[in-house]
């Protein structure tokens, strides 16, 4: 047993759910963010290291020096199961255990150095028909959860070694890569077997029986961190597994089109990403929150599902990062809770539903500076979700706070280089100008596209003149430009000037 255990039993016993520690500093323990008293005195470095035990081992300090922070899940014999961060920082290093539901003391703990330790995982479940609130927290990280193989570690590396996007899994089929966006079988590789893929435990097995999905993330050593999706299909158990670097790129790493590094600089309002799933998104986003934590001193909170890129904090940053259904039960709930945190920018993963659009037009009209991704094929129509989520009556109302708050949408597509080697990004680019808000307030979408093509000189770029210049610069083929267009006979007329 390791001796951290007595220190969980404490803070259990207490009505905590969270214990932090930390070379040279006195332990504390909280009930969901409230401090309760806990009278042990500071801990040197060297006194934390014992009571980490196994858990800090040799494999995951070489980790955490390279990385900067690790997660894993850890299951007490005497407090219950719990997911521990382990940081590094200029005093020494910190670790946070948070209580992820009650242990079965019928079953034998699990060793923390068992072969799926590098692979740490985090787990959280999303049922089809969602259950009341408390029930939904409650089944948020089981016990056990889901941990990548060592055979599934060889096939990431395999994938990743041929520059792979994506790696699709399922019972009795080959394995399969994404790479630059097209499909590709492993032929010489054995049929899957879910099980020696990944290792899960009866709760588990039993949501995917019934339709649920599973989502979790990890650390691959020398890869870096993979989204996983696992899910049921009428010919058995099947796993979608993206493959993203553990740190976040930076803007000028992504060769956009069209500079953004000014979006990060924003002070205030609201900053749209959208575009099809795989277009890239998430790592736009993560690349411009990376950026404003560099150039300014900022508190940056996220709510992620789940958390994806590592991002860095400077000497005058802060980062706060939340999961949806582990750190917070949902979006809106996340925002609410975000808004009490002293945020300065606000990284939302995914706007959903009306109550998560209204909190993040609240946040950007008093003074936070949100980044948010939504799914649309274009800027215009990006707004136009906005407007559509909400009923007739409320509609007025969105426009005009959107009218007010909108700084800039990206709507973003990846296509293959023209000569191989990876994927460009082409981008139409949205600006908050006063005459696009006008637009958007008098409910005259329709006009946006025009207020694009006249406004380069503010920074904007329509998707089909984006196109068309990487055609012209034979970065891109004609007809995957064509096959990524919105409007056909505009990019049409951007080649025939070519």
């Amino acid at each position: 047993m390791a001796r951290i255990d007595s220190l969980l039993s404490i803070a259990i016993s207490q009505g905590a759910n969270e214990l932090r520690i930390g070379s040279n500093r006195e332990p504390g323990i909280f009930a969901f963010g409230t401090p309760l008293r806990l009278n042990i005195p500071s801990m040197s470095d060297n006194v934390m290291r014992e009571l980490m035990g196994d858990i800090l081992s040799p494999e995951r300090e070489e980790i955490i020096h390279t990385k900067g922070s690790i997660e894993a899940p850890y299951r007490s014999a005497k407090a219950g199961s719990f997911m521990v961060t382990i940081s590094s920082r200029p005093n020494g290093l910190e670790a946070v255990f948070v209580s992820v539901g009650e242990y079965d003391r019928a079953e034998p703990a699990v060793s923390t150095t068992t072969a799926a330790a590098p692979a740490m995982a985090h787990v959280t479940s999303r049922p089809v028909n969602p259950a009341p609130q408390p029930a939904y927290i409650a089944a948020c990280g089981v016990n056990g959860g889901v941990l990548p193989s060592p055979l599934l570690d060889r096939l990431l590396a395999r994938a990743y070694s041929i520059g792979a996007s994506d790696l699709h899994l399922r019972e009795g089929a080959l394995p399969t890569a994404r790479v630059d966006g097209r499909l590709s079988r492993f032929d010489d590789e054995q049929c899957v077997v879910m099980h020696d893929m990944f290792t899960w435990d009866d709760e588990s097995e039993i949501r995917l029986a019934r339709g649920d999905s599973i989502d979790a993330s990890a650390d691959i050593t020398n890869i870096g961190r993979v989204r996983l999706h696992l899910y049921s299909t009428s010919e058995g158990p099947a796993a979608a597994v993206r493959i993203l670097p553990i740190v976040a790129p930076s803007l000028k790493s992504l060769g956009l089109p069209l500079a953004l590094d000014d979006l990060a600089m924003l002070p205030n309002g609201l900053v749209l990403l959208c575009g099809a799933t795989g277009s890239g998104k998430s790592t736009t986003l993560a690349a411009i929150a990376q950026e404003a934590l560099l150039r300014r001193s900022i508190m940056l909170v996220t709510l992620e599902d789940p958390i994806e890129y590592a991002l860095t904090e400077s000497s005058c940053s802060l980062v706060r990062r939340r999961w949806i259904g582990r750190d917070t039960a949902d979006f809106a709930s996340g925002l609410r809770d975000a808004l009490r945190e002293d945020p300065d920018v606000l990284l939302v993963g995914e706007m959903r539903d009306p109550e998560t659009i209204s909190l993040a037009l609240t946040a950007a009209e008093t003074g936070h500076l949100v980044l948010a991704s939504i799914h649309s094929r274009s800027a215009a129509s990006a707004v136009e979700r906005i407007v559509d989520s909400y009923p007739s009556e409320s509609q007025l109302q969105v426009r005009v706070q959107l009218a007010e708050s909108l700084r800039a949408v990206v709507a973003q597509r990846l296509l293959p280089r023209a000569h191989g080697g990876g994927r460009v990004a082409a981008v139409e680019v949205l600006r908050g100008s006063r005459a696009v808000a006008s637009m958007i307030r008098d409910g005259k979408t329709e006009q946006i596209a025009t207020a694009l093509q006249s406004g380069q000189r503010e920074g904007m770029i329509t998707l089909e003149r984006c196109l068309a210049n990487l055609v012209k610069a034979r970065a891109i083929k004609a007809g995957d430009a064509k096959s990524a267009a919105n409007d056909l006979d505009t990019l049409g007329v951007y080649l025939d000037k070519l």
